[in-house]
This record gives structure tokens, C-alpha cells and sequence, in this order.
């Protein structure tokens, strides 16, 4: 019987990438963003993979939005076998201008909506005796950036999380680790470069070369591919006894 993946913040980016990953590997999807069109998306992928799909519209910052989609995405599929936090909201300013909201949007999409989404899953992976939990943080839940203070809070969060849902999780047969990736160009990357570029006072090219790979010993960006292979190898047997760990996937930046 084919398991079942639900992804938040799947109908872009990195998300999407990893559940085509997951797709190709037979998996059921759950899809979760913002989307109009994310019912279409999810119905694409489902089409060209020959899987099952769902798809919700929930809002990370609701968590009684978030409950019915674990609810619902059990009904659908008889459970959830492994759970991809993956929604994920950016703002790039100095500390004494930061938005007083941003920061609240992105303490709640980064770090709380994965709190809420690991709690609603919990009861069945335990009743199951089965469950792999995959947080998408950053090699900025490792290491810090000036401007991020938001993004940098919420992804350590994260990865204290990580641990503690390791170690909750162990005596059933339920996992719980982190990827943290580079930079991968995505439309909230595009984004970042625009900002950076305003916050550095340099043109877009340079804030590529000079500020967002500098730090990274290989000189390029991250693929949405290799994050979602990744993923899809934490969620097999094979990775059983991995758990409470944070993985970088940053061209070497978190080594220096």
C-alpha cells in the first residue's frame, strides 16, 4: 500500500520540487500553498506520476486551518506517513526597522505552523507505529545573517525542535530531522536578492556573487532535485536510525 506525504508549501519552490520527488517514489501527496491554482497543480502532479493527490489551502498561521488539513488528508488517504515542513515566509531588514508583523508572520509560518502540523500528525504515527517528520530549515538554522533576525530566530526554532521530536519520537518508531539547505532560486530567493540589493545598496548580480554565495564554498545555487531526493531517502528504512539530526545541503557554507 503506498504511503503518504503531506507537504506544506508545496505548490512552489522548494516544495513543489520535493513532492514531485516524492510522486516519482509512489508516494501519495498532500498538498498544501497559497495558490490559486494549487488544486490544478496538485491534480498535475498526481496525473503525471500516477499517484493520489490531495490538496488544502490552509493557512500556517491558523491553527485550527491546519488541523483539518491533517484531518482531512487523513480521511483521504487513511493516514500520514510522513509530514514535510516546508512553508516558509522571508523578510530582510535591519534590526531597529524590522516590522513589528513580519516578525509575528514569520516566527508563525517558520516555526509555530511546524509545531501545530507535527502535533496533528503525532497520534496517528504513534498509533501506527510508523512516522517520518522532515523539517525544511536553512543553513540559517545553523548560522546567522545580518538583516534576518526573524528568519534566523525561527529556523534555530526549528532546529531545537528537530531534536526534541527525535527524542519524543524514538520509542515509536517515529523520526524527526532537519535539511538545511543553501540557497536554492526560488521565487522567495528572487525576492531576497531584490531586498539585499536594496539593504547593501549593490546591484542584483553582486548580491548573488558577493553576499548570498560567499559564504558557500561551491559557487552555486542548491537544486530543488537533490533537497527533495534528500527527503525522500529520510523518510525510507533506510534512515531509521537517523533522527533529531540537522542536515546542511549548503555547498559547504556551514563547514566554514
Amino acid at each position: 500500500m503506498a504511503k503518504t506525504v503531506l507537504i506544506t508549501g508545496s505548490t512552489s519552490g522548494i516544495g513543489l520540487g520535493i513532492a514531485k520527488e516524492f510522486a516519482k517514489a509512489g508516494y501519495n501527496v498532500a498538498f498544501n500553498g497559497l495558490e490559486a491554482n494549487g488544486a490544478e497543480i496538485a491534480a498535475a502532479i498526481g496525473q503525471e506520476f500516477g499517484v493520489k493527490t490531495t490538496f488544502s489551502a490552509a493557512n500556517m498561521l491558523n491553527p485550527d486551518q491546519i488541523a483539518q488539513m491533517i484531518a482531512d488528508a487523513e480521511a483521504a488517504f487513511g493516514g500520514v506517513d510522513v509530514l514535510v515542513n516546508n512553508a516558509g515566509i522571508q523578510f530582510v531588514s535591519p534590526i531597529e526597522d524590522f516590522p513589528t508583523a513580519k516578525w509575528d508572520a514569520i516566527i508563525g509560518i517558520n516555526l509555530s505552523s511546524a509545531f501545530h502540523t507535527s502535533k496533528a500528525v503525532w497520534k496517528g504515527m504513534k498509533e501506527r507505529k510508523f512516522g517520518r517528520i522532515i523539517n525544511i530549515t536553512s543553513a540559517h538554522g545553523l548560522r546567522a545573517s545580518e538583516f534576518k533576525s526573524a528568519y534566523v530566530a525561527a529556523k534555530h526554532g526549528v532546529t531545537g525542535l528537530t531534536k526534541v521530536l527525535g527524542l519524543e519520537g524514538a520509542p515509536y518508531n517515529i523520526t524527526c530531522n532537519a535539511i538545511c539547505p543553501g540557497y536554492v532560486r526560488t521565487p522567495l530567493v528572487e525576492g531576497q536578492i531584490k531586498d539585499q540589493a536594496t539593504a547593501h545598496g549593490m546591484s542584483e548580480a553582486d548580491v548573488v556573487a558577493k553576499v548570498m554565495l560567499k559564504k558557500q564554498a561551491i559557487k552555486d545555487f542548491v537544486t530543488v532535485e537533490s533537497l527533495g531526493a534528500l527527503a525522500v531517502f529520510l523518510a525510507s528504512d533506510a534512515a531509521s536510525m537517523m533522527t533529531g539530526a540537522s542536515l546542511p545541503v549548503d555547498g559547504g557554507w556551514t563547514a566554514q
